[in-house]
């Protein structure tokens, strides 16, 4: 990919199809903590016990297995919705909708009466939620070129993390202004979730407004046979992939399954870390939930004009180093000790970096799909990139328990440093399949 200066990198921010991202990543943002942290404030509050609020947890597996119905999403045209708007904004439409219905029936449920009708609502708005993930990553993937990807990211995460805020720290807060108004727990909460609810209302508005994408993906055909769709439609993206990606197929699956695993297995021990080195709780808020977002989205854009000026594989190589550097700086203050300033330089550094990383990869996993099988693939690949980091942070706590923090944070930085030579690996096969492709088109 040709370099591109600097005002033409910074000028895909202005396109309509970046600013679109922004409602999107909203939309897709507001649903998860809803169903899962914020919802957990909720039960215990009303009462439920913390190992039933535990097994509650489990919702958020649904996102981890959205591969499983997306060549539906992908290749299947819903009657009617699909005509009016198209494949991809009618699934967008219609989960946007359900997530807002989802939404509206949790906050019309009190889960101290009625734990059940709370759960079966959770789990349904929470498929929702990871249906319209599926639609919203193809719409994003065929809104715009590979080199541009990065940035449509960016505005994406910018959306995103905005929503994660105030489906956190927003629903609190409006619960606790309707108790000040004379409202009980019960009807604070139902005014809560009912302002999530119609917040969700923002993506199904842009979906709507929105164009509808180029998509290279083919409707199912009734004339085929089950067997015939299977295999089509479900087994032809997974081996789609590898034919395009031959050998080199094996190496782009373990750069994705590793990436993030120094920032998602150092990530699990931070908070537990702040507790234990005395920051009190409005220090760790002020500094990682609110200084340290912002340095998030600030990383999100660098990382998105990085990508467009020196190329996707380089600035990917370049989040690699940062997140081991960044877990490094963990240690500086695990021996600094109780210093705000030290925390807010170490948090700062670590966003920083996660965002520039985040916004590579992103483009990087959407620069990997057909065109012909987009939600299928992206589906694939979001979910394989989670899958070995989340097991491996599982054993975080035995490891902070035997080395001591500044061991642990050593160790996620050192798991990382393959990971940089494996960026490299794939980026030289990425130029070696370009280079073949020169030569054969000369």
């Amino acid at each position: 990919m040709t370099a591109k200066g600097w005002r033409e990198s910074l000028a895909v921010y202005a396109e309509p199809a970046a600013l679109r991202m922004f409602f999107f990543g909203f939309s897709s943002g507001l649903p998860l903590l809803l169903v899962l942290g914020t919802l957990s404030f909720w039960l215990r509050e009303s009462g439920v016990d913390l190992k039933t609020i535990g097994f509650l947890s489990w919702v958020g597996l649904v996102y981890g297995f959205k591969w499983a119905w997306s060549p539906l999403v992908d290749r299947f045209t819903l009657p009617v919705l699909g005509r009016l708007l198209g494949r991809r904004r009618s699934w967008l439409a219609l989960s946007q909708a359900g997530v807002a219905s989802g939404l509206l029936v949790m906050a019309s449920t009190d889960p101290a009466q009625n734990l059940t009708m709370m759960t079966v609502a959770a789990l349904c708005t929470a498929w929702c939620s990871a249906t319209q993930d599926i639609a919203l990553d193809a719409y994003r993937i065929e809104s715009a070129a590979e080199e541009k990807q990065a940035a449509l990211a960016a505005t994406y995460q910018t959306g995103y993390r905005i929503a994660m805020i105030w489906a956190g720290a927003g629903a609190l807060a409006i619960a606790a202004w309707a108790e000040t108004q004379g409202a009980d727990m019960r009807e604070a909460w139902r005014w809560s979730y009912g302002a999530m609810a119609a917040s969700a209302l923002l993506g199904l508005t842009a979906t709507l407004l929105s164009p509808e994408p180029e998509s290279r993906a083919k409707a199912v055909s009734p004339r085929l046979s089950w067997s015939e769709k299977v295999a089509r439609y479900v087994v032809e993206p997974f081996s789609d992939f590898f034919r395009r990606y031959g050998k080199a197929s094996f190496v782009i699956l373990a750069l994705i399954a590793t990436y993030r695993i120094s920032d998602v297995v150092m990530g699990i021990m931070a908070n537990p870390f702040y507790q234990d080195m005395g920051f009190t709780k409005a220090e760790v808020a002020a500094v990682s939930k609110v200084f340290g977002v912002v340095m998030t989205l600030v990383g999100a854009f660098v990382g998105g004009v990085v990508a467009m000026r020196f190329g996707t594989m380089r600035t990917l190589a370049l989040g690699a180093i940062l997140a081991c550097g960044t877990n490094l700086l963990f240690v500086l203050l695990s021996h600094a000790g109780h210093d705000v300033v030290v925390l807010a330089a170490v948090v700062s550094a670590d966003n920083l970096a996660g965002g520039l990383a985040s916004s590579a990869f992103l483009a990087y996993l959407s620069g990997l799909t057909s065109r012909e099988h987009t939600a299928t693939q992206y589906a694939l690949f979001s979910s394989l990139m989670l899958l070995l980091p989340k097991f491996l942070a599982g054993f975080s706590g035995v490891f902070v328990e035997w080395a001591g923090y500044a061991g642990f944070f050593t160790m996620t930085a050192a798991i990382g440093v393959p990971v940089f030579f494996l960026t490299l690996w794939a980026a030289a096969l990425r130029r070696r399949a370009e280079a073949k492709l020169q030569i054969s088109e000369a």
